[in-house]
Parts: C-alpha cells; structure tokens; sequence
C-alpha cells in the first residue's frame, strides 16, 4: 500500500531525563501521523464525526530500534495494511535520513466506532474507498 510521509525535527521538548526521545513522544507521533494521513485522503476527525463515528486504539506495539536526540530531522512513514469490517492495522517507520538509521517501528489497531455510544461500528464504505484511492494514485 501506499505510504505518508513527512519529515519533522526533533524539538526540545521531546526529550526524557536520558537526553533521547520520550517513549511516550514516540506514541504521540504515531498518532499524529494517523491523523494527517487520514485527513490528508479526505477522513480526518471532523469528517468521521460527520458519519457518526471516530477511530479509538485498540493496541499499539512499538518496537525501537535507536534512539533519536534534539535537532535530529526524522521522517515519519505510516500506512494502512489492512481495513475491515470495524479495525484498521496501521503501520509506522520511523527514519532518520541523515545516517539512514531506522529509529523505531511501530503498530497500531484502531476500531472504529460510533461516536455517541462508543461501540464499535462498521467502517463507512467511503472512509474505505478514500484509503484506497489514495492507495491507486
């Protein structure tokens, strides 16, 4: 499938007591990157609530593999691998292209669910359809 990417560089405020990225920065940019791709083929928050639904987490894995430090420029990858009838798995490279290192990898199931409620709901046909042709171009 086709991929999103950006690239970013690592602010300050990043940082843990160890002087490397915060594990739970890691997650955030995981999540940020869920939310451009998604809002970049047409599905971001408000146009899921206007269907009646929203994306919650059901895991998420992250797997690090070096870390990253103040100022690095990093390059974010995610793409969807699969989506069903309620779940989407997401999936995450995390770059540096300055040494090619790859910092980490990560994993996420969001199920989709009805925004009122909270159950999980079928995934609207169009929401699919907008992952899929941004997929074909």
């Amino acid at each position: 499938m086709i991929k999103y990417s950006y690239t970013f560089k690592v602010l300050k405020k990043d940082i843990d007591f160890n002087g490397h990225v915060s594990n739970i920065t890691y997650l955030s940019w995981m999540i940020d990157a869920a939310t451009r791709h998604s809002k970049s083929v047409g599905f971001g928050y408000e146009e899921c609530l206007k269907l009646g639904g929203t994306w919650v987490a059901k895991s998420h894995n992250i797997e690090y593999k070096k870390p990253a430090f103040e100022n690095d420029e990093l390059q974010m990858e995610t793409w969807v691998e699969e989506i069903g009838k309620i779940l989407s798995i997401r999936r995450y490279v995390l770059t540096r292209p300055l040494d090619n290192a790859l910092i980490c990898e990560g994993k996420t199931e969001w199920v989709f669910v009805d925004s009122k409620r909270f159950r999980p709901m079928k995934i609207p046909s169009m929401i699919i359809e907008g992952f899929e042709k941004a997929q074909a171009d």
